[in-house]
């Protein structure tokens, strides 16, 4: 299999996806928000494990776990938590603030690419579709977290101009 084939492209992602967190933790964010994101770091490891068995493999040899959907509830839980305590948006926010935050704003993206590539992989190999829904809820937890961080640090949301000069 070559280095560019989407199933190694899109466990790539995921393994720089779980780095990314790992670097997150570094920066002691809240420890619920670090609690949070060990979880993840297990569930990215059990992803990219999954995504690393070529097509036709017989998985029964691998201990490999699925994810499972309680995995993806876990995540729109966390979710809800965390806004609960965050303005609801009216407008645009810049990535940025403690660099916790602005770690995790780094994150949504590759979470958003990951999951890109494994929609991609999808379209010529099977592909586990809660894999598909993780990465993607995965993405939103990320935005909400780095909001979350933000407050908690008092750190204050910067707003794009739009256009608009100073």
């Amino acid at each position: 299999m070559s280095k560019d084939h989407p199933r190694i492209e899109a466990y790539g992602s995921v393994d720089e996806l779980n780095a990314l967190l790992g670097a997150v933790r570094s920066y002691s964010p809240p420890e619920r928000v670090d609690g949070i994101l060990r979880r993840i770091q297990d569930d990215l490891f059990t992803i990219g494990a999954d995504l690393a068995l070529p097509a036709g493999v017989d998985r029964s040899h691998y201990r490999v776990p699925a994810v499972a959907e309680a995995d993806v509830t876990a995540l729109e839980k966390e979710i809800d938590e965390c806004e609960q305590g965050l303005e609801p948006l009216r407008e645009f926010i810049l990535p940025g603030g403690t660099t916790a935050a602005a770690l995790l704003h780094l994150a949504r993206t590759v979470a958003r690419r990951a999951e890109r590539q494994c929609v991609s992989l999808a379209q010529v190999e099977t592909v586990d579709p809660q894999i598909l829904r993780y990465l993607n809820r995965l993405s939103d937890l990320c935005f909400v977290l780095a909001r979350f961080v933000n407050r908690q640090g008092g750190q204050a949301e910067s707003h794009p101009t739009l256009g608009k000069r100073l």
